[in-house]
Parts: structure tokens; C-alpha cells; sequence
């Protein structure tokens, strides 16, 4: 079977540096000393090197790290989809030898040897689903990767955006939308660049910086309805995970009003919905599970927030709604991140 980065690393001589810092690198380092694994130092890249500390590592330039150990073991422990960035890791790739750890943004199971052999049969469940090769391909090499941090397998399976839009979704020109995690309106033009026009926009975004932004943005749109809220799976109020994504607002033990899709809609139909929920998707597929039963909507749902994304959001809206078509693409992106499903 495959290597796993884990054991790689843990059998390792050379050095082990991490490529980055922040919440990404706090869970790296976090399960490499419960493994007791010695990380030996942290670097950037050299034009965002400033003087500063990271858990106890001075945060050196790559250039200073190769000076100083020589040959070393990489771990990238942050992600990008900008290509400047992608271009750079793949650059020292070539030099040392480089992994992407797989952490979960929320959650804390890894996705380790032990985490695939319990859910292996939930994979195996989720690839037999899936409607096209391309899908096969991009499950398969997100799994490997999950597996083993070998960044080349994501390059293999990427394809752009709007091949899913032209392929997959191919929507009409009379769509109502709901956008969940719709940020400052950036895949709300996204939706309009792909369509003729629409009947309705529905937008809900739980950030109050972001959805002011979304307000001013959609401002000339007709038929919108816009939303400061949590999607979940009920109508109260949900704790928001420390350090979250962009559609999160990123206080420890922030609280914000929350609600189900069901209840949104009252009843009223819906034929497109994306959910980019920052790890609530799984509570969000919950609450939209009458609007699913009754209406069958195409969704785009993301996939790569917690560990388990990869499987259990598929089992889940198959359970509600046996006869949807799956699909799986991956976006430019190190690590595994923008990755959704598609039901059709």
C-alpha cells in the first residue's frame, strides 16, 4: 500500500521543516508530536520572511533553510490557489522533497492510514456512485493525495471552473439560486457569468464585513433576497469556529443567528444551490433535506472542510434523494481545497 505522509515522516533522517505557518501548521506540528516526530525548523517564502516567531521556530527564508540544513523534508502547511504560489512550491519540489500534509480546516481527525482503513467502505460507496471518469480520476487521486501529500496527483485531476459549469451543471437561463457562503457576491457573478439570466437570487452570508460588501455589490440586481444568517440544521443560534474561512467571522466562541434552508424557503422552490458553508455543510444539507426531497435542485457542495467531506456528504444527500446523478472536480489548489460535488 502506499506510503503515508505520517509514516514518511515519522521514518524519516533529514530534517523536517514546515512551508508556512498558521492554523494550518499548528495542526501539523500538533500531530507530528503525538507521533514524536521532531520538527527541526519553519521557513516562507523568502519575500514574505519577516522577523517573527512561530511556536518557538524563528521563520526563516527558504534560502536560509537550505544554507543552513541542507538537504530537508518539506511539509507546505498552508494552501493557495494562486499560481505565483502553486509555481513556488512546485519549484522546491523539485529541489527537496516535498509533501502537503492533509489537516482538516475544521475538525480534528486526520486523514491518516487509520482514518481511510475505518471508512474504506464509505469510499469505496462514494467512487461507485460517481457519473463520469473524470469524476473517478479526481476522487481517486484526492484520496491518494489525502493519503500520501504527493501534490502531483492534485495536478493530474484539476480542471478549471467553468469546465464543471459547461459539463456538469449546464444550467438554464430562468435558474433560482441560493448561494450559501456567498461573500462579498464573487460566485453570485460567478452564477450570472454562466447563465442568460435568472428568476431569482437567493444569498445568505454570515460575516457582517462580508455580507455589507454582498449588499452594496448586488445592489443593482432585481429579484434578490439577502441574508445575515448561519445555515444549519436549525433556527437558533450556532457557535463560529475560531480562525474560520472568509465566510465566517473568526472569533473564538462567536455566536451567530442561524437557520435551515427549509425554513428560508418556506415551501418555495429552488433549482440551483452552492454550499460553501465553512464546515457547516454537512448541518446545512440537513436543513435543506424537504427543499432536496421535493424539488431536486442542482447542488454544488464543497467537500474538503472536515476529513470525512469526501464521503459523508455524498451518503447523505443520496439518502434524501436516491436518484441524484454525482459528479466530484477539483480547482487549482494545494492542498485538496476547492473540491465539490456536484448533483445533478
Amino acid at each position: 500500500m502506499m506510503k503515508n505522509v505520517w509514516e514518511r515522516a515519522s521514518e524519516t533522517e533529514k530534517p523536517i521543516l514546515l512551508y508556512g505557518t498558521g492554523n494550518g501548521a499548528d495542526k501539523i506540528l500538533d500531530e507530528l508530536q503525538r507521533l514524536s516526530v521532531k520538527v527541526s525548523g519553519v521557513f516562507a517564502s523568502d519575500s514574505f520572511v519577516r522577523k517573527r516567531e512561530f511556536r518557538g521556530f524563528p521563520v526563516i527564508s527558504y534560502s536560509q533553510a537550505k544554507e543552513k540544513f541542507g538537504d530537508f523534508l518539506v511539509l507546505t502547511a498552508f494552501g493557495s490557489s494562486r499560481k505565483d504560489v502553486i509555481d513556488n512550491i512546485l519549484m522546491i519540489s523539485k529541489e527537496r522533497e516535498l509533501y502537503s500534509a492533509d489537516v482538516p480546516v475544521y475538525g480534528d481527525e486526520i486523514f491518516n492510514r487509520a482514518f481511510y482503513e475505518k471508512h474504506i467502505d464509505e469510499i469505496n460507496e462514494v467512487r461507485d456512485m460517481l457519473c463520469d471518469e473524470l469524476s473517478k480520476k479526481v476522487f481517486d487521486n484526492t484520496v491518494k493525495f489525502k493519503l500520501t501529500g504527493n501534490v502531483d496527483l492534485l495536478l493530474a485531476c484539476q480542471t478549471e471552473r467553468d469546465e464543471a459549469y459547461k459539463n456538469v451543471l449546464r444550467l438554464g437561463n430562468n435558474e433560482i439560486y441560493m448561494d450559501l457562503g456567498a461573500y462579498d457576491g464573487d460566485t453570485v457573478r460567478e452564477f450570472l457569468n454562466h447563465t442568460g439570466g435568472y428568476e431569482k437570487i437567493y444569498a445568505v452570508e454570515p460575516n457582517g464585513r462580508n455580507f455589507k460588501k454582498l449588499c452594496e455589490n448586488m445592489s443593482e440586481l432585481k429579484n434578490t433576497e439577502l441574508f445575515n444568517i448561519c445555515v444549519s440544521d436549525k433556527t437558533d443560534y450556532e457557535h463560529l469556529p475560531k480562525n474560520g474561512g472568509r465566510s465566517i467571522l473568526g472569533k473564538a466562541n462567536q455566536r451567530a443567528e442561524s437557520d435551515t434552508v427549509d425554513n428560508i424557503l418556506n415551501g418555495k422552490r429552488v433549482t440551483y444551490i452552492k454550499f460553501d458553508v465553512e464546515g457547516f455543510e454537512s448541518k446545512a444539507i440537513d436543513g435543506t433535506a424537504e427543499t432536496i426531497k421535493n424539488y431536486k435542485p442542482k447542488m454544488l457542495v464543497s467537500c474538503y472542510h472536515r476529513s470525512e467531506d469526501i464521503f459523508a456528504l455524498a451518503l447523505k444527500v443520496k439518502k434524501i434523494r436516491p436518484d441524484y446523478k454525482v459528479y466530484i472536480r477539483h480547482n487549482p489548489y494545494i492542498p485538496a481545497w476547492d473540491t465539490q460535488f456536484y448533483f445533478i
